[in-house]
């Protein structure tokens, strides 16, 4: 496997929030983390730059290399850094069609210095696509992946936009987008982060003839990029929402991988009673993993299902079921806000909380929970995840965006009586376990205990932290043990561990 940058941190819990949405901005994040969210050892801060608030929430950059100013400055950014690890997005795929890149391009084309930084379809298709090549590039949105611009002469230019006509995609290829992605590179490293994702990389090398997504092509882009940002000393963590043998292909290629897989694992668990899919992957999954539940994009589903050729960790059938289970948990909401890519039969993710998706119950929550913080890898908790937020139905209709459900903007008041509550206070007791027990620089070990009960251990000569969880029907629930040089400690309930 590529040798990390940084070492990894057994103790490391990470924050993944909007500075926006949580603090108010990143000198307000940082206060959070040096208060009440001390133990969190990581925070990956989405995207900062301008603007913080387009068409995508931040992920259409006009200017990816300065922070909005609305929420600070790279001194702030540095702040933080001082004290913890910084994850913060490199948006390689695409760039807001209103960046001054893509404006010059579009005024003066063959005389820009940016000519070539954007990917056209002739780009693609220099002989022209026909319509089996054209259908079958793999997008997370219905429709087609091309926008018509209108160039400064006059022409009309066809324009690759994967996600939306907003966001114009950077041909990674072309030695005008290499040059933008070290620009952007060069102002993270500078700007104090450690770890940058790489987001919707699966999506960034088109290839005629496939469906040009996580492609043996984009491998070896992800190679490539891995190594120009391990040139300036930053570890690089790899986002896609894929098969799950895609995650096990690109995990030896970069630092970290998403465990993407777990949290329809953990949902297929509790609706079923049956832990033998979920214990199946802890035997195989990759140990430089982000453990995630939730996302600001949703809950993933389709990490565990099948392909087209292959078969998933669960079935077709056994996916439907677990969006069922959340329509029935949501009254219905996941099912408006969730979006069905073109040419599938199910969303690729959740849009609610995952909180939501259990009809608010906290044990259910607690156990999924217990579970994230006790498999290998990193822990990485969304903001509202950690407050045991509901869906924002309100936002979802002013927006449209069905994303929006799972992205509340919490005023300080609001903060203040989330943080008081009795889930996110035992949420946090959890993070405060892996960040202080020793047991978690052990070794670790899985084994099923029944048809419906999971074990898992950690442990570091005398030090031991154990797990149990109980998904059988009306027996949901967890046990945890912690023994040290005090003794041992036991938590069996949300109270226990809130104290």
């Amino acid at each position: 496997m590529t040798e990390p940058t940084v070492p990894g941190d057994p103790h490391e819990v990470q924050l993944l929030a909007y500075a926006d949405r949580l603090g108010g901005g990143i000198a307000g994040a940082r206060e959070l983390l040096e208060g009440p969210l001390a133990p969190f050892r990581g925070v990956h801060l989405l995207p900062f730059f301008v603007p913080f608030d387009g068409d995508d929430a931040g992920f259409d950059p006009v200017d990816h290399t300065s922070v909005d100013p609305r929420l600070g400055s790279w001194d702030d950014v540095r702040a933080i850094a001082a004290q913890r690890e910084v994850t913060a997005d490199l948006i390689v795929n695409h760039v807001s069609a209103d960046s001054a890149e893509f404006q010059d391009w579009l005024a003066r084309q063959e005389d820009s210095p940016y000519e070539g930084m954007f990917l056209t379809f002739d780009a693609v298709f220099p002989d022209g696509g026909t319509e089996a090549q054209i259908t079958a590039f793999y997008r997370p949105r219905p429709g087609l992946p091309f926008t018509a611009y209108r160039t400064g002469d006059g022409r009309r230019r066809l324009v690759w936009t994967t996600f939306v006509p907003s966001q114009v995609d950077v041909d990674v290829q072309h030695p005008a987008g290499i040059r933008y992605l070290e620009r952007l590179l060069d102002a993270l490293a500078a700007g104090g982060v450690t770890t940058v994702r790489l987001d919707a990389v699966g999506y960034a090398i088109k290839t005629p003839g496939s469906d040009s997504f996580m492609t043996e092509h984009t491998l070896e882009f992800v190679r490539d990029i891995t190594a120009m940002a391990h040139r300036r000393s930053l570890r690089v963590l790899v986002e896609v929402h894929a098969h799950y043998t895609q995650q096990l292909a690109i995990a030896p290629l970069v630092d970290l991988v998403y465990d993407f897989a777990l949290p329809p694992l953990l949902l297929h668990s509790l609706g079923t009673g049956t832990v033998d899919r979920l214990a199946h992957w802890l035997e195989i999954r990759p140990r430089n993993a982000i453990t995630v539940l939730d996302t600001h994009d949703g809950i993933g589903v389709i990490d565990a299902g099948p392909a087209l050729d292959r078969e998933g960790l669960i079935s077709f059938e056994e996916m439907r079921a677990i969006f069922e289970r959340a329509a029935a948990a949501t009254d219905g909401h996941s099912s408006l806000a969730s979006v069905l890519p073109a040419w599938t039969a199910l969303p690729h993710q959740i849009n609610a909380t995952f909180f939501s998706v259990l009809g608010a119950d906290p044990t259910a929550y607690l156990l999924c929970r217990a579970v994230q913080l006790f498999v290998p890898g990193t822990p990485q908790i969304y903001y509202v995840g950690l407050l045991a937020g509901l869906d924002d139905t309100e936002l979802y209709a002013a927006t449209g965006n069905g994303r929006d459900v799972n992205r509340h903007f919490y005023a300080p008041e609001e903060l203040g009586e989330a943080l008081a509550g009795e889930v996110p206070r035992a949420i946090l007791a959890l993070v405060r376990l892996r960040a202080t027990q020793p047991a978690f620089e052990g070794e670790f070990g899985a084994e099923t205990t029944g048809t419906d009960t999971l074990r898992l251990a950690w442990v570091a000569g005398a030090a031991r932290a154990q797990l149990d969880v109980r998904f059988g029907s009306g027996e949901v629930g967890f046990t945890i043990e912690v023994t040290g040089p005090d003794g041992t400690a036991r938590y069996d309930s949300v109270g226990a561990l809130a104290g």
